[in-house]
């Protein structure tokens, strides 16, 4: 039950796939088309040549015969969109761009059987490990919707589910007897039992949200917007510093000339007669 519970999901990373793969090859097989065959208008040869031959180079089956201009026969021909179109004459491969079409080719096969194959793997991958991290729950679900939908069917299979459609109206329609089907999957629990049973879906409750928020803490994206703060906080922080450091230097400039400026004063007073008969300024005390 679980491995088709798997192969669902499966099957949606298929679809995705597919469609990356058909994107890749239009756009492959129209290129193609347009450089080796630009005369031919048969839209039914177009059609097969976009979407057919490129199909078929994934899986090795490649005409070089037919791209490769060193390989490409002698032919009776013709570049006229008429005869091509009344099929009068084979069209002519187009050779001027050649190289292109083979430089297309090796860049197609490298994406449509390694990349895009890859990645199909991958998300392959991913989809079983996350089943089977959940696989008890999942069988559990699936269980209880098994046991629901078998227990709302009739008990006898075709073509005696007929008595049992009978039955059934009979005792709907007729005797007016309510259904207690509906009743059997539910639980009658004491006012104790409820309380309890409400703790524990608190508490399962509070736990999720908690693994929610250690989950999404430990992303790599959460990482990123982490790291990116604390880088921004310490570049703000180096700039404070610089800043600061832009100030005490503008402070110890100024200090120097205030030094310089109260010298030059003291040496002038010094040799003027102001200063005469009075005390010498007290000298620097040294540390």
């Amino acid at each position: 039950m679980v491995a088709l519970f798997v192969i669902s999901l499966q099957m949606k990373d298929v679809f995705l796939f597919l469609f990356f793969l058909g994107v890749w090859l239009v756009a492959y097989g129209v290129t193609t088309e347009g450089l080796l065959l630009p005369h031919d208008r048969r839209l039914p040869w177009i059609f097969r040549r976009v979407f057919y031959r490129p199909y078929l180079q994934i899986f090795g089956q490649i005409p070089l015969n037919e791209i490769d201009a060193a390989l490409i026969a002698a032919a009776n021909c013709t570049y006229d969109p008429v005869a091509i179109l009344m099929e009068e004459a084979q069209p002519c491969t187009n050779t001027y761009a050649n190289w292109l079409v083979l430089i297309l080719l090796v860049v197609f096969l490298l994406v449509a059987n390694i990349l895009l194959l890859n990645l199909l793997i991958a998300m392959f991958s991913y989809t079983f490990a996350k089943v089977q991290g959940n696989s008890d729950i999942y069988w559990k679900s699936q269980r209880y919707n098994l046991i629901l939908e078998y227990h709302n069917r009739p008990a006898l299979a075709p073509p005696f589910i007929l008595i049992s459609h009978l039955h059934l109206f009979i005792k709907r329609h007729i005797r007016k007897v309510q259904s207690s089907k509906g009743r059997h999957f539910l639980l009658k629990l004491s006012e104790t039992q409820d309380a309890r049973l409400l703790t524990w879906e608190s508490v399962q409750k509070e736990n999720y949200l908690v693994a929610q928020k250690r989950q999404k803490r430990d992303a790599d994206t959460e990482r990123l917007r982490r790291t990116s703060q604390k880088v921004d906080q310490v570049l703000k922080q180096l700039s404070e510093i610089k800043e600061s450091e832009r100030r005490l230097r503008t402070l110890e400039t100024k200090m120097e000339y205030c030094t310089t400026a109260l010298a030059w004063m003291v040496d002038v007073l010094a040799q003027s007669d102001i200063a005469k008969g009075r005390k010498a300024p007290p000298a620097q005390k040294k540390d």
